[in-house]
């Protein structure tokens, strides 16, 4: 008998993406299905996702919807995959322009509580005595991030549901956290608003629910569940994550071969595979060409794809930035954030022809041709609970210079005397995170790239050659599940 599981997610790609969420949520039940695991994917019925879907039919109404009363529940799949997805039809809460979370202008929708409540509570519903869907019943249902936080609650309290629920922990930085008078709203017992329960701080806290109430946590790198235990990176919540700290499982993510393959990469004027890659140098002449940059193959080309906030630390990039190109460095940024970040970078290109070039917004075409045209890919995260970029950077041979955080900790090897050794340094490991750890880091790896090129090549080579694909990531989920209900 196939296992039964309930994968709950706010987003998942292709269908509709913010962040890295998006592609967990559309690379995972994909692996584990090919493990025999029976797997559903559960969502709301934004625009994108109710057009993209494939056989797109009505199953059920869902009823004692809290505030809504009730929804339909959707049937789907998406194209190219086996996936069948479950999407929460109700227009009054997910039609409508803007994104998942936020309206076009980038303001949080005030209605986020019943939003992601709801879809919380559909979850536990299909989970329960009382699901619409009589011929399927998950035996885990899979919750992930804040948005799902609410719905080990519901299954616990007000369903019972005897299915066992797991949350997966993305990024402890946001939470969910609103007044109190949700709790009545949501329909979730007032005696679950203390601190055993959802309560934090005077609010409803939908992740502490999940952290609470889940009968499993897992976190997307090994380093990073042991950090959500400290002050620095449990925003809060560290006292009790602490508390649970044996079951707190570190499974680091995987990356997508279909879409990230240097070896057959759509977007790319050139393929090229670790046995042979010449190809990269033609993709960085490309590049130079299209950002504008001096075509020169022995300039080091320094890469940037990201969000650009405080997180991700590129802020300790700009000090020094300006002595890189004055030293022969040319740098290609495309990303967007805070509005002082894009103006400080976009100066020093203005400042800059031919050596630096900053593209503001996201292009999915270009991330591909940076991280496959650059000689290494800078992501100083300040923390990042596991990080996709540096894994695509392994993958096409642009060695990542990252700080020791998280899942980049977890995935990137130092270049040292031991790991050049035993073969496994694959990139440049910040000794501390600031505008000085940074740069040292850069130089270091300057260093060899220009006068110790077979060492290049091994570092090249040993990141090209890593299977970092979902297959080990997606036995560990699934070992996990069996735990859970052995």
């Amino acid at each position: 008998m196939a296992m039964k599981v309930l994968f709950v997610s706010s987003e998942v790609f292709p269908l509709i993406k913010t962040g890295g969420l998006a592609d967990v949520s559309g690379s995972l039940p994909n692996a584990l299905q090919k493990l025999g695991v029976d797997i559903r994917v559960l969502m709301p019925g934004y625009p994108s996702v109710l057009a993209q879907l494939n056989k797109l039919k009505t199953i059920a109404p869902i009823k004692h919807l809290p505030y809504i009363g009730q929804a339909e529940l959707l049937t789907g799949n998406i194209a190219g995959t086996d996936t069948q997805v479950y999407v929460i039809k109700a227009a009054q809460l997910y039609e409508r322009d803007g994104g998942p979370y936020s309206d076009a202008i980038g303001d949080e929708w005030q209605d986020n509580p019943i939003r992601f409540g709801v879809l919380s509570k559909v979850a536990a519903i299909l989970a329960s005595p009382n699901s619409p869907v009589p011929d399927w019943q998950p035996q885990i249902v899979h919750c992930n991030d804040w948005q799902t936080g609410l719905a080990p609650a519901y299954m616990k309290l007000t369903e019972r549901s005897t299915a066992k629920s797991i949350i997966s922990l993305h990024n402890m930085a946001f939470q969910g956290c609103y007044p109190p008078h949700w709790v009545t709203t949501l329909g979730l017992p007032s005696s679950g608003f203390s601190i055993e329960g959802y309560e934090y701080h005077g609010q409803l806290s939908f992740l502490k629910a999940g952290v609470f109430y889940a009968d499993a946590i897992s976190t997307v790198s090994p380093r990073y569940a042991k950090e959500i235990q400290t002050a620095a990176f449990g925003f809060g919540l560290e006292g009790l994550l602490s508390k649970r700290g044996d079951e707190i499982k570190g499974i680091l993510n995987g990356i997508e071969p279909e879409e990230w393959n240097p070896e057959n990469d759509i977007h790319l004027p050139a393929n090229y595979h670790a046995g042979n890659i010449s190809g990269k140098a033609l993709i960085k002449q490309s590049l130079q060409s299209q950002l504008g940059l001096t075509i020169n193959a022995d300039a080091p080309l320094l890469g940037v794809v990201s969000r650009l906030t405080y997180q991700k630390g590129l802020d300790m990039l700009l000090p020094n930035l300006q002595k890189l190109l004055d030293a022969g460095c040319q740098f290609a940024l495309l990303g967007g954030g805070e509005k002082d970040l894009e103006r400080a970078f976009q100066e020093i290109a203005d400042k800059n022809p031919g050596k630096a070039s900053v593209t503001i917004g996201y292009n999915e075409p270009l991330s591909h041709k940076i991280m496959a045209g650059c000689d290494m890919f800078i992501m100083p995260s300040r923390f990042e609970p596991c990080g996709l970029n540096q894994m695509y950077g392994l993958a096409y041979g642009t060695p990542p210079i990252v700080n020791a955080t998280g899942g980049l900790a977890d995935s990137v090897v130092d270049t040292n005397a031991a790991h050049l050794e035993n073969n496994t340094a694959n990139g440049f490991v910040m000794v501390e995170a600031s505008a000085d750890g940074l740069i040292a880091c850069i130089l270091r790896a300057l260093e060899i790239f220009r006068h110790q090129p077979a060492i290049w090549s091994q570092i090249v080579h040993n990141g090209m050659s890593q299977d970092l694909s979902w297959n080990h990531s997606a036995k560990e989920y699934l070992a996990m599940y069996q735990d859970m209900i052995h």
